[in-house]
């Protein structure tokens, strides 16, 4: 039996799967439809539900993942500072 390749989903997805979720979808429901692994779905809504970022964060400290928060804030602040002086 060969491993399942390591798949790769956007902050957006997971948001999306967390939303269907918290609307009334079965988490059976989700992992069958979109072919994910059930503790894939539950890290993402336990992240959500946690407040804490989509990210990556085996190897990461607290700090690093302030900062990629801090970090995210600036770009979102500094694309708009760019379009208003347009």
């Amino acid at each position: 039996m060969s491993r399942r390749k390591r798949r790769e989903f956007t902050e957006e997805f997971k948001l999306q799967m967390v939303q269907l979720f918290n609307s009334g979808k079965s988490r059976n429901h989700l992992i069958k439809e979109y072919d994910l692994t059930p503790s894939s779905l539950a890290k993402w809504i336990n992240q959500y539900n946690s407040n804490q970022p989509f990210v990556a964060s085996d190897n990461l400290s607290v700090l690093e993942v302030e900062n990629i928060k801090l970090i995210k804030i600036l770009n979102k602040k500094s694309l708009k500072l760019i379009f208003w002086a347009i």
